[in-house]
């Protein structure tokens, strides 16, 4: 299996409204690249996040007594930790100037996801309200302009516990199976595997992170040549069970 990664540049500033998936194939078509059956689009939250207005000026956030408090304590904007406690489902830890949240969607993560970095000063970006819903529209945007329907990803920025260093990970999918399952299947020495499930939307996410980078102005990307399974999954399939959090 041989597979590329191209970076979809020229896209621009992404503002409300902008149908992203028409934008993609614009953009690659100006590159000279056409999508192929098979592609998988990977667009990153916060592209989403702006064409879906999900950005939020901060002067018209005001903040509650407890954002103010916890603020304080951890030399934070009042009116950041405001946006993040709204889009948080429960709060895991507070420390070092980080809050730790489970959000609305299921996700941990660090601050809600709630994100400064590359927007205009005073605002923040909040996550997509349904990203499996926003990579679905994307690629019925897509199959719109050029006849095919690519599985999509849209990808965020992820801390991870006990290893220095952000990767990618798959916050919306759509048209693929996020998790390959080994489990039942026999190892290279004929035993039976009992814990294995690679998840594959994450390893996509992250391998087209390699292309677009944090400073590029390059929101987009398209995997050619991985063999994935067509299925209606959804990003929420990689989310553990509370059952099964050894961590909670």
């Amino acid at each position: 299996m041989v597979i590329c990664i191209y970076p979809v540049s020229g896209l621009g500033e992404v503002e409300e409204g902008v149908r992203l998936g028409e934008v993609i194939v614009d953009a690659l078509s100006k590159g000279g690249l056409t999508l192929l059956k098979g592609d998988i689009v990977v667009v990153t939250s916060k592209a989403v996040s702006k064409a879906e207005g999900r950005l939020v000026k901060l002067s018209e956030v005001n903040p509650s007594a407890k954002a103010v408090r916890l603020a304080k304590a951890l030399n934070k904007d009042a009116r950041v930790v405001e946006l993040i406690l709204k889009e948080s489902k429960r709060i895991l830890r507070v420390e070092r100037g980080i809050i730790i949240t489970q959000t609305k969607h299921g996700i941990v993560c660090a601050n809600s996801g709630v994100d400064q970095s590359n927007l205009p000063e005073g605002y923040a970006a909040l996550l997509p309200k349904d990203p499996d819903r926003s990579a679905e529209v994307i690629a019925k945007q897509i199959e719109g302009v050029c006849g095919v329907k690519p599985a999509v990803i849209v990808s965020d920025t992820y801390g991870r516990p006990w290893r220095r260093g952000q990767v990618q990970f798959a916050i919306g999918v759509y048209g693929l199976k996020p998790i390959l399952d080994y489990r039942g299947k026999l190892d290279t020495y004929g035993r039976v595997l009992k814990v294995t499930e690679i998840a594959v939307a994450d390893e996509i996410a992250s391998a087209a992170e390699l292309v677009m980078g944090k400073t590029r102005s390059c929101p987009a990307a398209v995997v050619r040549g991985y063999e994935y399974e067509v299925d209606a999954g959804k990003a929420k399939a990689l989310i553990r069970p509370l059952k099964e959090d050894l961590f909670k």
